[in-house]
């Protein structure tokens, strides 16, 4: 950006989030976070529009908020309810002046950036714009990681926050250098404040508080300490009266542990199931696990563990224990040391039915990393991916080998989950010159994330394919699911044109390819995968042929 200091090169991370999934439960709204770092795929625009549509109403973000790449034109109103984050806070490479983020009160730092830093403000500013005040007038409590705050020229106040009073780990690292000229607090701030104004003074839960409070206080007298349940302070010293909670939100009030399905009957000496048990969720208690994500006994988890599988019952995904051996679950890409299918991991994803995490196919992964010695992958060895149903993240192709023209070594692939979606999207393809198909001739569902198909100058056929009848996540997922993200492609007139339309037997619901095992659904039937006109079995027709 014009006018600030010049950035280092950003490589693109993504690693997993809990539960990407926009869920307003009953208890508490709940929003997923992401995990892109520094970049940024698609438009600002685009962007702006999945945050929006992820943080509104939201008042915890299960994963990490980042907002990066803004103008200073831009209206954040929609991040006014948010009052805990889970990962991290990325506020970098922006234009704006502000952030409404007055409610947040508790960064937990489950993950770190750079894995450092629970907050980091980094290079906001561009000419006569740049972020001028933090605005973080409630935020009282950072349980891991440390704190950068650089290369922000307008930002004048931050230096006068008191960090000893927020930070959990007195050995994080402060890092705040290269920031605008220190500005002065109110005089009734004691020294301590966000900005300029009396309603900028910093509210401090810690180090006023009396020697016999083991946490956070709401006053000076012994008789003003929270209560053991709370994190970040409080206004009162009951467990309701938590600013966050330690481990668990039941209803509004801290708890160490959520509803169990079971309560003893002192009475009967019986254990009797509890109608008010709950599931643990992050740190929420909720009465039912969202519905792109699975249940094992009273918690919903990203992935079942080892020695379970994921089975379907009465349309809630569950973990089974195998019977014998499990089917083969592989770990995906995009992982700091494993950021993209390549020559040299692709021979462990060999007969794997399942992949936990996502996919990603990127340009040095296809044709090769001279820097890392890492050679050109082998096309053929891409059909190893031809026994994959399903993937619990995202697919995202940003490079294909030349002599492929669709994705059809996918085309066992049935479910993506979108369990972590990239900047709101789960099925990802863009800019693949020799695509002129998709060719995933078996997906049928896409359980949360919308889809983003983008300058393929060939591809054809995604036209015709319906594609909300693939977004099958509960009502709360589907209005976040959309396909404003496919544009660019080859135009629908010149694909019709040549003749690249549908099979006959196919029905309105589109198709993934010609032929007739590349419809969504058939117009009258369909055997083994591929739509016939007569339900008579093969062997019968191929009889009465010889009479």
């Amino acid at each position: 950006m014009t006018g600030c200091p010049k950035m280092f090169a950003v490589c693109v991370l993504l690693v997993w989030s809990l539960h990407h999934l926009h869920s307003q439960t009953q208890e508490v709204a709940s929003c997923p976070g992401t995990q892109n770092s520094l970049s940024l795929s698609g438009s600002s625009e685009e962007w702006y529009n999945v945050m929006k549509d992820m943080y509104s109403g939201c008042k915890i973000v299960m994963g990490n908020l980042e907002i990066t790449h803004m103008e200073h034109s831009r209206n954040f109103s929609f991040l006014q309810s948010i009052q805990e984050v889970k990962g991290y806070v990325l506020i970098a490479v922006n234009m704006f002046s502000r952030l409404p983020l007055e409610q947040l009160r508790v960064i937990r730092g489950t993950t770190l950036y750079n894995d450092r830093y629970a907050l980091t403000v980094i290079v906001n500013c561009q000419k006569e714009h740049g972020l001028r005040e933090l605005g973080l007038t409630h935020l009282t409590d950072i349980l891991q990681g440390g704190v950068q705050i650089v290369q922000n020229r307008f930002l004048r106040y931050i230096s006068l926050v008191n960090w000893a009073d927020i930070m959990r780990d007195s050995s994080a690292e402060v890092k705040i250098n290269d920031n605008g000229e220190r500005g002065m607090c109110d005089e009734s701030c004691g020294g301590f404040c966000w900005g300029p104004g009396e309603e900028d003074c910093q509210i401090l839960t810690k180090t006023v508080c009396a020697p016999q409070c083991n946490g956070r206080c709401f006053g000076t007298s012994p008789s003003e300490c929270c209560h053991s349940e709370c994190v970040g302070g409080c206004t009162g010293a009951q467990d309701t009266d938590c600013f966050a909670c330690s481990k668990f939100n039941d209803s509004g009030a801290c708890v160490p542990q959520c509803p169990s399905a079971f309560i003893y009957n002192k009475h009967t000496f019986q254990l009797e199931h509890n109608p008010s048990a709950k599931y643990q969720y992050g740190s929420i208690c909720v009465s039912q696990c969202p519905s792109n994500i699975v249940v094992d006994d009273r918690s919903c988890l990203s992935d079942c563990p080892p020695d379970k599988q994921e089975v379907d019952m009465n349309g809630v995904k569950q973990c089974k224990r195998c019977e014998g051996l499990c089917p083969k679950v592989c770990l995906g890409t995009h992982t700091l040391h494993r950021q993209t299918v390549d020559s040299t991991n692709i021979d462990s994803f060999i007969n794997c039915t399942k992949i936990r995490g996502s996919l990603y196919f990127l340009n040095n992964g296809i044709f090769g990393d001279l820097y890392r010695n890492i050679s050109a992958l082998e096309p053929e060895k891409l059909n190893y991916f031809r026994t994959v149903r399903e993937i619990t993240g995202i697919l995202s192709i940003h490079s294909w080998p030349r002599e492929l023209a669709n994705l059809s070594v996918f085309s066992s692939l049935t479910t993506i989950h979108g369990r972590t979606l990239y900047r709101g999207y789960s099925l990802m393809v863009m800019t693949v010159p020799s695509l002129t198909s998709l060719g995933l001739r078996s997906l049928k569902e896409i359980s949360d994330g919308s889809v983003y198909i983008s300058r393929n100058k060939k591809l054809c056929y995604h036209h015709t394919v319906n594609w909300t009848q693939l977004f099958t996540g509960g009502r709360t997922q589907q209005r976040h699911q959309d396909t404003r993200g496919i544009k660019k492609n080859r135009p629908e007139s010149e694909c019709i044109a040549e003749g690249h339309i549908c099979d006959p037997l196919c029905s309105a619901s589109g198709c993934w390819g010609p032929g007739p095992d590349q419809c969504l659904s058939c117009r009258n039937y369909s055997r083994e995968g591929t739509c016939v006109t007569n339900d008579e079995p093969m062997q019968l027709i191929s009889l009465r042929g010889t009479t």
